[in-house]
């Protein structure tokens, strides 16, 4: 049947030469950057006009899964391709903020024309995995260990993209061969439905690479967004706020804390067991444990010689006040005048 629109609309079939003739400028565009704004702006009139046209072919049911290719009017069989245009047009979209979205989107449309192309048996491949209760000829597959790399099904994806180029380049060289008595209006009606039969074909392989890249992609946003969103991993009671320490002299003992504070009035001392004792009270240590036996020799002969070194001290400080006190009351020279002559 002949699709058209309503009163004073345009054809289902302008829309579509629309919608593809801003597709393949876009394919052919030398602009430096995606997101320029006449390349959005392109963009967003194609997948206007696209999703119009599609609007109306669901309204039109030319399309049925109960049907088969024959019944499809040649003029009509360049409407198949609709959904993946708007799959292509979709991802030329840049808004990185609804990337995710639109890669979603984008799936959608290019798995709805895969679906349609294969109740119609336009090609022999096999749906994307995880689409479908039809995978492939229908035959079940295997649970596979996500740990261990399936070799049978890389190598056999990895043929399945040496043929799809093959295949791609042979359709590429029919269509330019056919394309101008097609587009110039003197092909007949068997030579334009061979021709639009080609283009779906070569759309095939379009979406199903597209899929694959695509799937990719979401991997990487998925795990990004998981990672995003991840709580914080566990941790213990929150801590009081520490109060500000202020600066002092860490000493051994006691009596190492009466020689240095001696000598710096403004800058306090502590031992080592106050200090322990303070981060006690504050939360923040335990009080130490110290090992018996050994260890308390060892505290004890640090003490001892602390003792002897503040007995020294205390004895040269005075020598040294006893020597001054006699120089006070002996001039220089006063124990050699024997020598005098």
């Amino acid at each position: 049947m002949m699709a058209e629109a309503g009163a004073g609309g345009p054809r289902l079939a302008e829309l579509l030469a629309l919608g593809r003739r801003l597709w393949d400028e876009l394919e052919a565009s030398t602009e430096p950057s995606s997101g320029a704004p006449a390349v959005q702006d392109k963009v967003r009139q194609g997948l206007d006009a696209l999703q119009r046209a599609a609007a109306m072919v669901a309204q039109l049911e030319l399309f049925s899964e109960n049907e088969e290719l024959e019944e499809v009017a040649s003029a009509d069989l360049k409407f198949l391709l609709l959904p993946a245009l708007l799959g292509a047009l979709t991802l030329k979209q840049v808004d990185l903020s609804r990337r995710r979205e639109h890669l979603e989107s984008a799936r959608e449309h290019f798995l709805r024309f895969l679906k349609l192309c294969k109740s119609y048996g336009l090609g022999s491949f096999q749906l994307p995995s995880g689409t479908s209760s039809e995978e492939g000829d229908g035959s079940p597959s295997a649970p596979q260990d996500p740990a261990q790399p399936n070799l049978v099904a890389m190598a056999m994806s990895r043929t399945a993209k040496i043929e799809r180029y093959k295949q791609k380049k042979e359709l590429e060289n029919k269509l330019a061969s056919m394309s101008s008595s097609v587009e110039s209006g003197t092909a007949d009606e068997e030579q334009v439905r061979e021709f639009s039969i080609l283009q779906i074909q070569k759309w095939i392989g379009t979406s199903l690479e597209e899929i694959e890249s695509i799937d990719q992609e979401l991997v990487i946003l998925r795990s990004r967004d998981a990672a995003r969103q991840a709580p914080a991993g566990p941790r213990g009671p929150s801590r009081p706020a520490r109060a500000p320490v202020k600066p002092f002299i860490l000493t051994r003992d006691a009596a190492q804390a009466r020689v240095f504070g001696a000598g710096y009035p403004g800058l306090p001392t502590m031992t080592v067991d106050d200090w322990y004792e303070q981060r006690r009270r504050q939360g923040i240590v335990s009080t130490p444990q110290r090992a018996p036996g050994a260890g308390d020799k060892e505290l004890q002969k640090q003490q001892q010689e602390a003792k002897e070194e503040e007995e020294d001290d205390e004895e040269a400080l005075q020598k040294a006040r006893d020597w001054d006190d006699w120089k006070d009351t002996h001039p220089r020279g006063y124990g050699n005048r024997h020598n005098m002559g």
